[in-house]
């Protein structure tokens, strides 16, 4: 299926599109490949982050300070990253969100920031818990040339051997499995309300993410195509 970027640059106002879901359903990946195709830019706030501490910015000075006492960024820090991420240039025709938001507030505040303007494209890339944890713990890395490998889907030729450097192959210590069922209660406690949140709004859609990459990839494409 082709979409052109017509759609997009015939838009009334800015398409905005949020990809909701737990860890490992494919946020990421189908934001970039969206990216790809449809030319809006994929914003990702652990991305945008990261970036400002690399940078030493006066935004990230304040983030690395909260960071360095072992607490959390605060949601003030990130939506000022956010918004002035999105108001560049080349988010005029829209943008694409991977990670944001994840609680109630920031989604009130994003409302809030696009007052005036149609309201988003919400997805929920939805997968059970048991299938993420199949997918997260089977991922590894060769810690040598960084090629990824999943030990069920994409194994490498020899096992623990990575097959373009023959480096050792190691699993990360965020896909262990005690440390994804974390992560997936730390999703469900304050992530997971903001599917019943979009639904009131009736601005929800839900994908099932045990398909295929590439059909959920063209659900995704289709979607953005109804609603534009």
């Amino acid at each position: 299926m082709h979409l052109s970027r017509k759609v997009f640059m015939t838009a009334q106002a800015p398409l905005v599109l949020i990809l909701l879901g737990p860890p490992g359903a494919g946020k990421g990946t189908q934001a970039k490949m969206l990216e790809n195709r449809v030319h809006l830019p994929h914003i990702s706030t652990g991305d945008l982050l990261r970036d400002h501490i690399r940078q030493a910015t006066e935004l990230g000075q304040r983030a690395q300070t909260y960071m360095n006492q072992g607490h959390l960024v605060p949601d003030e820090l990130i939506l000022d990253m956010l918004f002035a991420r999105v108001s560049l240039k080349d988010c005029d025709k829209g943008y694409i969100l991977d990670g944001f938001p994840r609680t109630i507030p920031q989604a009130q505040a994003l409302q809030q920031q696009l007052k005036g303007h149609p309201l988003p494209i919400v997805v929920n890339l939805d997968l059970s818990d048991t299938e993420v944890i199949k997918r997260l713990s089977n991922r590894v890395t060769c810690e040598k040339c960084g090629t990824p490998y999943h030990l069920l889907y994409s194994p490498p030729q020899t096992s623990g051997k990575c097959d373009k450097c023959s480096g050792n192959l190691i699993q990360r210590p965020d896909d262990r499995e005690a440390v994804i069922s974390k992560r997936l209660k730390v999703y469900h406690d304050q992530t997971e309300p903001l599917i019943a949140f979009y639904a009131e709004q009736k601005l929800l859609h839900t994908v099932n993410c045990a398909a295929s990459q590439e059909s959920v990839f063209t659900q995704l494409l289709t979607l953005i195509t109804t609603k534009t």
